[in-house]
């Protein structure tokens, strides 16, 4: 969120200067990582808008880099009436639902149709979101490391933040590496967002912020014989939120297998049912990989081990923040986050430098927290 803020901020602004106190792609990060969904199916019609909208400026970035951001494979979102018996209730339907009232490019496949276009998959319907996939993360770190500079913004890693203080109109950062004056501060720390506030003369605002991760990450590996059945150029990213599960293709010569994953938001509406792990799943839903050889999504090369930092209320914080003029945050992504980084880096680089968004971010604001009592947060 920080790069993509630097992004659209440098050609606007005077100067920009970027901090991380660690490394771009910190392991702790979700730009440490190899695939991240890009979707519009949501249940909610706002995020799927936005999504869509975020999906408009990746092409962008992808046009303008001249190298595949995303790869485009779409989203199949699955339902099994012997997994969970309200077909109607489902995430699928409902979510497709909005696509369909939005007017987004989808396509509902069920039985002998879900069958004959994606033999994978063991299930009665699939409902496919067309402009989706997921993101070369690796791509697009490598291409926000060299686009910032190059737009005239300054990178400075390993910069521990050890004061912010006010002087006359202006903001001065006391860094690990010297200070740092900015008429304008943008945080994107994540779960360490509340240390930042905490450093902010006047700002009372604290987040209620808690980090989650999910149950299980692994690879599943086919065998020779059948990897061309589940590579992005035959296999969707997919889904079965309704049971926690989600998972993207095998991307050729990045990845080694299938990646499902399994997690389960603690303020989720579980619905009961047999799957209870990613093997599970597997076991009913995709039986060409039961017994395929399987590894830990980290183990395989140390990636995806980063948290979530989840918002009591469900929804992202973007805006300015309560108490601080001139200082402007987007936190509380939900593991749910990345795919709208270009449409958050876009909203706060048009706030800090032009003092207002086009976009109506109302309920996202932070400002809906003024009136909690600073806890210190609960960021790690």
């Amino acid at each position: 969120m920080g790069l993509m803020t630097a992004y659209y901020a440098a050609p606007l602004a005077g100067s920009v200067t970027v901090l991380d106190k660690s490394k771009i792609g910190d392991p702790g990060t979700a730009s440490y990582g190899l695939t991240r969904s890009v979707r519009n199916d949501y249940i909610d019609p706002q995020y799927s808008r936005l999504a869509f909208e975020a999906r408009q400026l990746w092409l962008d970035l992808q046009e303008r880099a001249g190298e595949r951001l995303l790869v485009d494979c779409g989203c199949l979102n699955l339902v099994k009436s012997a997994v969970t018996p309200d077909v109607a209730g489902s995430y699928a339907t409902r979510s497709f639902a909005v696509l369909q009232d939005l007017q987004l490019r989808c396509e509902a496949l069920t039985g002998p149709a879900l069958s004959q276009r994606f033999p994978q998959f063991a299930a009665d319907g699939g409902w496919l979101d067309l402009d989706a996939g997921f993101a070369d993360v690796a791509a697009v770190t490598a291409l926000l490391r060299s686009a910032v500079p190059a737009r005239g913004a300054e990178i400075r890693e390993g910069t521990e933040i050890r004061a912010i203080t006010r002087s006359g109109g202006a903001w001065v950062v006391q860094t690990s590496a010297g200070p740092v004056e900015s008429d304008v501060l943008v945080i994107t720390a994540g779960l360490g967002t509340n240390e930042l506030l905490e450093l902010i003369p006047g700002c009372l605002v604290r987040f209620p912020l808690s980090r989650d991760r999910p149950l299980q990450s692994r690879y599943f590996i086919p065998g020779p014989a059948a990897r061309d059945r589940y590579t992005e150029e035959t296999l969707p990213v997919f889904a079965y939120l309704d049971i926690g599960i989600y998972g993207h293709p095998m991307y050729a010569g990045r990845t080694p297998g299938v990646k499902i994953g399994f997690y389960r938001p603690p303020d989720a509406d579980v619905v009961p049912s047999p799957i209870g792990s990613v093997e599970d799943f597997v076991a009913e839903c995709m039986p060409g990989l039961r017994g395929a050889a399987t590894v830990d999504v980290a183990a395989a090369s140390g990636v995806d081990t980063c948290y979530y930092d989840l918002v009591s209320d469900d929804d992202f914080i973007l805006g300015p923040v309560p108490g601080a003029s001139g200082v402007f945050t987007g936190v509380g992504f939900r593991g749910t986050g990345y795919k709208f980084a270009p449409w958050v880096g876009r909203v706060l680089a048009q706030l800090a430098v032009q003092q207002g968004t086009v976009y109506d971010i109302s309920r996202f604001a932070p400002g809906r927290f003024a009136s909690a009592a600073p806890t210190g947060g609960t960021a790690a």
